[in-house]
């Protein structure tokens, strides 16, 4: 059985040069007479015969395209019989009737760039061999405690056939250190898909916004978010969605998305699509009827505040904490002026006294993983930023509603906001800006006031008034129209003296007005 070639993304995926070139790039990295051992992810059941839905190892997909479990990269660098070996599932077609297609070896050498693959049935056979020789081996220990095990039996395999002249390895190095280091900067084509994915995360947050009211559930919510990514070409959620309404937005990892939203709460989402593998990471908070309290929009706009302070240290040239310090400084300063912290800025920050209500760091890598790959520090020191990288950007201030050190006004509101920063040679690029965030523009798209179509849909307008109220605003217009319309006959009475120049004024309108009759019946 044989097909031609179709990628999973086909539409706009990542060329295959792409990964033959990272490919050669880590083996160039590699020390002589090395071998790298890089696995997929497998299967992993959910319950009975059911499994959870598959997702390939970063990893593994970031060196191959390759989308199949149960697989492993061999890549030996020199090799004069090929570099870039593959063991993957073998060709079954009765299988293949069950859970669908398998490349095979020969398909995985004719797509995925292999100079030779082998069923993984075999591989405790052939592996052995290929390690045989090598004076090392990359790998990253410790991530999978079975495939570990693997690992070690293939070494002591070789170790008990030294009488015989054969020779193991004798030094094992991290894989990650080189690996993960390129994985944190993104190639032209790699930022082309985290645009993507951002766009479509940021076209779901506008429509949830739009759509969110009191009454609903936080499952209805992230629903919306949820049927947003798919028919917009996301794969799925890149992590678990947050939609936290009322004191639920101060729990940080909040994912029970179960309550119902109230009239008068603040709605705090965290919620990114992954697509063609990469992760967007964007958070909103609104109140659900639309509109912010003071208190809310308060902390809302110190928040945005302390946001737009770090995004313009996430520059290339600062280090890494820079963004984070500034956050830091701009929150406690806030909180000084809002009376929620007492004291000395300086003071308070040195002994941390905002983590009362500020308790994370401002932003993570992003890339592949959600909490993307690289180091935070190199050589004890914090990392330099470089052109390349994609971080987040997302500063919060949590006032828990058991905080009785403040006035029960501000107790239940949490608020983050959270951006997606591309950094370039000079600045950088909010890639997920698309997604509102002033609290003008966000009541502005909630309550309808522009009626503006938002990538397809329109955004709802407000609900019109019902019952009673109608009934009032009705006999509200009606009196103002019988005010507006005895001025007006007042205003006609007195031009009729023509004492003054607005008198006179008047009477030309009105002679203006009756001419046209006069013409009429000449």
């Amino acid at each position: 059985m044989s097909r031609e070639y179709t990628y999973q993304y086909k539409d706009t995926a990542l060329p295959m040069r792409e990964f033959s070139k990272r490919r050669q790039t880590l083996m160039a990295q590699m020390e002589d007479d090395s071998i790298a051992i890089i696995p997929s992810a497998s299967l992993q059941t959910r319950s009975n015969d059911t499994e959870y839905k598959f997702r390939q190892d970063s990893d593994f997909f970031y060196l191959t395209g390759f989308l199949e479990p149960d697989s492993v990269l061999v890549l030996l660098p020199g090799r004069t019989a090929g570099e870039v070996i593959y063991f993957c599932r073998d060709k079954n077609l009765e299988r293949e009737l069950w859970d669908g297609f398998r490349e095979g070896p020969e398909g995985v050498c004719r797509n995925f760039g292999g100079d030779d693959a082998f069923p993984i049935d075999d591989i405790d056979d052939i592996l052995p061999g290929l390690m045989e020789g090598r004076e090392r081996v990359y790998y990253a220990m410790g991530r999978r405690p079975g495939f570990d095990n693997n690992v070690m039996a293939w070494l002591n395999t070789l170790r008990s056939q030294a009488r015989t002249g054969s020779h193991p390895p004798g030094e094992f190095l991290d894989l990650d250190h080189l690996l993960h280091d390129m994985r944190l900067f993104k190639s032209t084509a790699e930022i082309k898909q985290m645009k993507t994915a951002a766009a479509i995360s940021c076209a779901a947050h506008q429509h949830a916004m739009a759509t969110c009211q009191p009454g609903m559930n936080e499952a209805q919510l992230e629903a919306e978010y949820l049927h947003q990514f798919g028919v917009r070409g996301g794969s799925a959620a890149a992590y678990n969605t947050i939609v936290g309404s009322g004191s639920n937005a101060c729990v940080l990892h909040y994912v029970e998305n179960n309550q119902t939203i109230k009239d008068g709460d603040l709605v705090l989402v965290d919620a990114g699509c992954e697509y063609q593998g990469y992760a967007a990471d964007i958070t909103r908070t609104f109140p659900a009827n639309g509109k912010f309290s003071k208190a809310q929009a308060a902390i809302y706009d110190l928040v945005l505040e302390s946001q737009y302070a770090a995004i313009k240290k996430a520059v290339s040239g600062n280090h890494w904490d820079e963004p984070h310090n500034e956050s830091v400084s701009v929150i406690t300063q806030g909180l000084v002026d809002l009376k929620l912290l007492d004291g000395e800025v300086n003071e308070l920050i040195e002994t941390e006294a905002y983590k009362a209500f500020y308790m994370h760091r401002v932003g993570h890598w992003l890339g592949l993983d959600v909490h993307d790959v690289g180091d935070y520090k190199v050589h004890g020191l914090w990392r330099t930023l470089e052109p390349g990288m994609v971080m987040t950007i997302e500063p919060g201030i949590y006032v828990s509603p058991t905080n009785h050190q403040v006035a029960e006004s501000w107790r239940g509101i949490g608020v983050r906001i959270e951006d997606n920063i591309l950094l370039k040679r000079k600045g950088n690029e909010v890639l997920t800006d698309a997604a509102v965030k002033t609290r003008s523009d966000i009541e502005s798209l909630m309550q309808g006031a522009s009626g503006a179509a938002i990538s397809g849909r329109t955004v709802r307008r407000a609900p019109k008034s019902t019952g009673r109220k109608a009934k009032e605003k009705t006999k509200a217009k009606k009196a103002a129209s019988k005010k507006i319309t005895s001025v007006r006959k007042a205003a006609v009475k007195k031009s009729a003296s023509k004492k003054s120049v607005a008198k006179r004024t008047v009477v030309k309108k009105k002679a203006a007005v009756t001419r046209p009759k006069a013409r009429k019946k000449s």
